[in-house]
């Protein structure tokens, strides 16, 4: 068959068109990113990772990663202050779009919401009157009361690990250690980061220490930021900007801030 002398010309005509279409397309997608209104889901009870100050204001690690993520998303965002217990039932009914709020991936977790890679991980630790228990095994703490955050994998390793133990349940990472401190409990498990800043260097902390070794639940999964399972194409946006914060020195700057060690789990 002999090509039409102008079937080339048409061809590259039609070429053009989907490549100025694609084009378009890509610049309108850039466009509607810039303008796409988000809403994070952040706790604040939680230092120094967030914390709210009497104005109102919310600030830590946590809050400036939300912050950096949502400069590289080209967003503008809005941090919506949620207490634990409701964060992954309010990201599902939409009230906010992502979570950052320290929130561990866990198998768990992953049958209700997405998550983004990694952005921190650090272990846990037990703390405890200084000396008041040689190591923290399960038979040490048979009969013995242990404080733990609620809803959380530091939570259910001691339920499934300490079943003659008394579990105290508590709604925040601070108020472990508030129940520590005023004899509700024999020993807390929490946060090596947490249990450090926010009460072991503090003058209520005296007297309170380390029991036994740091250590990582078994989930390996590290901390993320939580999306619906219906926004892949949010948390690929997320990973992206996770990677530029990294590579680019801002993610350093702003672990330097609160940390004097490396907490990127990397």
């Amino acid at each position: 068959m002999v090509k039409h002398p102008f079937d080339h010309t048409r061809e590259t005509a039609v070429i053009r068109k989907i490549l100025i279409a694609a084009a378009f397309a890509a610049l309108t997608t850039t466009s509607a990113l810039a303008q796409q209104a988000l809403r994070i889901g952040v706790e604040g009870n939680y230092p120094p990772f967030s914390s709210i100050a009497p104005d109102g204001k919310l600030s830590g690690f946590d809050i400036d990663i939300a912050n950096a993520v949502c400069a590289e998303l080209k967003a503008t965002c809005t941090l919506v202050q949620q207490e634990w217990d409701g964060m992954l039932p309010a990201l599902n009914a939409r009230k906010f779009d992502m979570i950052v709020a320290s929130m561990t991936i866990t198998e768990e977790r992953l049958k209700a919401v997405d998550f983004s890679d990694p952005y921190y991980d650090v272990p846990s630790r037990w703390v405890g009157k200084v000396g008041s228990f040689p190591d923290v095994k399960p038979e040490t703490l048979k009969g013995k009361k242990i404080i733990v955050l609620r809803n959380s994998p530091r939570a259910k390793f001691v339920q499934d690990n300490y079943k003659d133990s008394e579990i105290l349940l508590v709604a925040k990472e601070t108020e472990v250690y508030m129940e520590l401190a005023a004899g509700r409990g024999d020993i807390a498990v929490g946060s090596s980061v947490v249990s450090s800043e926010g009460f072991l260097k503090k003058p209520e902390g005296k007297g309170y220490g380390q029991i036994g070794d740091t250590f990582r639940i078994g989930t390996g999964g590290g901390v993320g930021i939580a999306v619906r399972k219906t926004d892949g194409d949010l948390k690929a946006r997320i990973n992206e900007a996770l990677k530029t914060i990294r590579a680019n020195g801002t993610y350093k700057a702003m672990a330097a801030k609160y940390f004097d060690f490396d907490i990127s789990g990397s």
